[in-house]
């Protein structure tokens, strides 16, 4: 997580709310890495998560994710954790909870609701200080220059 929050720092500084995350297979081996891109390629589908998994997908030649675990300095919102349950990832480790879009507990645990298929390890609060505090900083410093 440590090396995780340096590199959503540095997409910060970019511009791009400093989110990363990464997909580790089962050797714990980087199969996959992403950060937020939505500003640099007008992309609403440019989470990290979801960038990060495709890359993992293209490497692995697979779409299932059962071995593997995702990393990711943010609870995952809607489309990213409905995208993990399809990928049927085994676990997924996060930083901070989102209280206003977390979708693995924040306002909604998808990956426990009746609709899920798959079931996965869900280990929320790593390091959540440090995460909240670069994505507080981060929004307080963009607020100033509006």
């Amino acid at each position: 997580m440590t090396k995780l929050l340096s590199k959503a720092k540095s997409i910060g500084e970019k511009g791009e709310v400093p989110i990363a995350a990464v997909v580790l297979n089962k050797k714990g081996n980087c199969i996959g890495y992403g950060s937020n891109k939505r500003e640099t390629m007008k992309d609403p589908l440019g989470h990290a998560e979801l960038i990060a998994l495709r890359q993992a997908a293209w490497i692995k030649e697979d779409w299932r994710f059962n071995d593997c675990t995702l990393i990711v300095n943010l609870e995952p919102c809607p489309m990213c954790a409905g995208a993990l349950i399809q990928a049927r990832m085994g676990q997924i480790i996060f930083g901070a909870n989102d209280p206003k879009r977390g979708a693995l507990g924040g306002t909604i645990d998808l990956s426990t609701h009746k609709s899920a298929h798959h079931k996965m390890i869900v280990s929320g609060g790593v390091m959540k200080d440090k995460s909240r505090k670069l994505l507080i900083d981060w929004f307080k410093k963009k607020r100033k220059s509006i």
